[in-house]
């Protein structure tokens, strides 16, 4: 009877702590609210939105998605590394998903620095006014997230498990998952979807 209450304590567990999942939810409704945005002005001016989102590069959005991916699934098994009391493998592990984090944040300059070189600013139509803003507001997430894998890493080569607080190394992943799943919903949003 002790392990089934134990196990069923473990499956309800909320990772990270109650703070971190209300800046989550609050930042998924926002997100939710730009896409929405999105998908009512483009039903205004298909055409403009379809043409405009054929200049987009599919490839690096897809790079990008493969990236973010991968840094999740990293996160995930830095996490669980922890679990399974193997706390060497976590900073290693965490840092591919940091290096991950990074080649998403690079594969982006090259795109937004390609598109200024051609004329193409957020003034240039409503497809690329919502494409540079919500494209740059998940950016400024990403470079958060990277903060916050860095924290992490920093937090268990200084520390170890001794005094490891899976509060926050719990919470810290749900971010990075977030970041993730922003991304999922953005690209075919903004390069897929016809």
């Amino acid at each position: 009877m002790k392990t089934q209450q134990n196990s069923s304590s473990v499956q309800g567990h909320l990772p990270g702590e109650v703070g971190v999942w209300v800046f989550i939810l609050g930042d998924m409704v926002v997100f939710s609210l730009f896409f929405v945005t999105f998908i009512y002005y483009r039903a205004q001016n298909v055409e403009l939105f379809t043409t405009s989102q054929e200049m987009l590069d599919q490839n690096r959005g897809a790079l990008n998605t493969l990236l973010l991916l991968a840094s999740s699934w990293f996160v995930v098994l830095g996490v669980r590394s922890l679990y399974q009391r193997l706390a060497d493998m976590a900073p290693k592990l965490f840092g591919v998903a940091f290096f991950c984090g990074v080649g998403f944040v690079l594969v982006k300059f090259f795109e937004f620095r390609e598109k200024i070189s051609h004329g193409i600013t957020p003034t240039t139509n409503d497809f690329f006014m919502y494409y540079f803003i919500f494209s740059g507001i998940h950016l400024l997430h990403v470079f958060i997230g990277i903060g916050v894998l860095a924290f992490m890493i920093l937090h268990l080569r200084k520390h170890g498990t001794s005094t490891l607080n899976m509060v926050l190394i719990e919470g810290g992943a749900s971010y990075w998952h977030m970041v993730d799943l922003l991304w999922i919903v953005l690209f075919p949003l903004l390069y897929l979807i016809k």
